[in-house]
């Protein structure tokens, strides 16, 4: 594909000494605040789910809690990125933020359980906004070869949100109560809300053009359907039931409309000229994947370390830190190498080689492996990722035109999410079965009847087994993760085969060259104009 130019760097982003002014550090604080807002929910909220349980009844409605959550989340993603492409990023994000604040209030107020999933729908919503609208921004203010640098700042928002989250859940829940984990993303929200509205001013839109509600309307259902299939499936309905089969049909019959009226649509919520980009459509391939892995593990390795090597659950985040550690530093050195160099094209091979190795070494796994061995095999896959999680999002704006940045923003977003869905999904599927038949193998009917309601089991529930149960349910997870752990690696060889068709084009953006307006690379697209500046007053 031809290489055209894109919108030129901003002038207020690359200063003559190469250092970001003070303004510019302010907002991109502010944003990373909202982005440990928008990873960190989750995983206070799940710490603090028994204790909700208790007293507001409604177990029967659980998963509710967290699906409506994840629906809206997923379904809002990519119209908040076409908003912010049609009517300005800086009002679209803060309203993102605003519904999203409303919403955790709402839910910390919430007298049954009812009310409660209402209220997370509401949450969702906003957050959908939220990690699409720190992307989005950090496009408009760093050029594409300085954001780089702000891979390990976000890959650390990421590790620390993934290991202190639980620990923040239970730390609030036991000390201030449940509602708390909801309340304490008011205060984090309006210290991001006061600085994004005094120092970051970006250039304000008007779209003539109308929303496309038809087209919106089409891709929620799609992604509803989706989300349900990979979320009911297998648990709340077996995977042959008419029910998944139903919302299968609705799913597919809705994102084939989606895709065809597009393509009539005067101001598509999707822009399927975006995909003409060779990079841009293997970046979201690649980042499908890394969700489909990375949220896979996470699920699977704290129960293989809690059930077959005896870890606490209560320092369940603890557990994954050679794989989080080694993903930030990993993310660091990429960002610094991308920035000095302007070249990328090493680190999704790399990246997706070494993810695909280390699932495999995971795989291997057993009864007799050691805390050591499973923690260096953990930061192998931790190297991987590292090298994918944030190139996946650069790469995939410098394919755009800055008018698209957003919906690039929100559509690798997506991907992404949706890989997680199908990740935690097939994998846990697998997994399921096979500690089933392993444990009718080695256990017989009460193996069977051990695990007839769920194959993961607490580690209450673990303690009061039988020792001939207890043996063999541990064969049975190291059985079930070497399953999941070995599919999660034939998957990541489609990543790297991917990221070895991607076609590096140099990110300019720093230095002389650009501020004479030389522009950023991009591959594919029609062509482009130069953006107005974004503007971020002194401090």
């Amino acid at each position: 594909m031809a290489d055209t130019q894109a919108a030129a760097v901003p002038e207020a982003a690359v200063p003559e000494d190469g250092k970001q002014p003070r303004s510019v550090r302010v907002v991109l604080l502010a944003l990373m605040i909202t982005m440990m807002l928008a990873m960190l929910d989750n995983m206070i909220v799940g710490t603090a789910m028994p204790t909700i349980v208790g007293e507001l009844g409604g177990l029967e409605h659980l998963s509710w809690v967290v699906t409506a959550y994840t629906l809206a989340t997923a379904a809002s993603t990519p119209l908040w990125g076409k908003f912010g492409d049609m009517y300005g990023r800086k009002g679209v994000f803060m309203s993102s933020i605003v519904l999203f604040l409303v919403g955790s209030a709402l839910s910390g107020m919430a007298q049954d359980m009812g009310q409660l999933i209402g209220f997370r729908a509401v949450q969702g919503l906003g957050a959908g906004g939220l990690m699409v609208g720190v992307m989005a921004i950090i496009g408009d203010l760093i050029p594409p070869r300085e954001r780089g640098k702000y891979q390990g700042m976000m890959a650390g928002v990421m590790a620390l949100a993934m290991i202190g989250g639980p620990l923040v859940g239970g730390t609030i829940t036991d000390h201030w109560g449940w509602r708390w984990a909801f309340y304490i993303n008011l205060p984090l929200g309006v210290v991001a809300l006061a600085a994004i509205s005094a120092v970051l001013h970006l250039p304000k839109k008007r779209a003539k053009a109308r929303i496309d509600y038809f087209g919106a309307a089409l891709l929620t259902v799609g992604i509803t359907a989706i989300v349900l299939v990979t979320t009911w499936g297998g648990t709340e309905y077996a995977w042959t039931s008419s029910r998944i089969m139903e919302l299968i049909g609705i799913g597919v019959a809705s994102l084939i409309g989606f895709v065809f009226w597009q393509t009539k649509a005067a101001e598509p919520i999707v822009p399927l000229h975006i995909f003409r980009s060779r990079n841009f459509t293997l970046m979201s391939l690649i980042g499908f994947i890394t969700g489909f892995v990375m949220f896979g593990a996470t699920l699977f390795l704290p129960l293989y370390q809690q059930s077959v090597q005896g870890a606490s659950a209560t320092n369940s985040g603890l557990l994954l830190l050679p794989m989080l550690g080694a993903m930030l530093v990993t993310s660091m050195v990429a960002g610094r190498v991308t920035t000095n160099t302007g070249r990328y094209y090493v680190f999704p091979v790399v990246g997706s080689a070494l993810m695909v190795v280390g699932l495999y070494l995971l795989s291997l796994m057993d009864t007799d492996t050691s805390r050591f061995t499973s923690g260096v095999y953990m930061a192998v896959v931790g190297l991987g990722m590292g090298c994918l999680m944030q190139i996946t999002m650069l790469v995939a704006q410098n394919s755009v035109e800055m008018k698209d940045m957003g919906v690039a923003s929100s559509s690798t977003t997506l991907f992404r999410t949706l890989g997680s869905s199908f990740g935690v999904a097939i994998m846990g599927a697998l997994f399921n079965s096979r500690v089933q038949d392993v444990m009718s193998e080695r256990a017989g009917a009460l193996g069977s009847k051990v695990t007839e309601q769920s194959a993961q089991l607490d580690a209450a529930s673990l303690a009061k087994l039988p020792e001939v149960a207890r043996e063999a349910y541990q064969h049975a997870v190291s059985a079930g993760t070497h399953s999941a752990f070995l599919l999660g690696a034939v998957v990541a060889v489609l990543s790297l085969v991917a990221a070895v068709f991607v076609k590096e084009v140099p990110l300019k953006g720093a230095g002389p060259v650009d501020r004479a307006g030389q522009g950023d690379q991009v591959d594919g697209g029609s062509g482009g104009a130069r953006a107005s500046a974004p503007v971020v007053e002194a401090v």
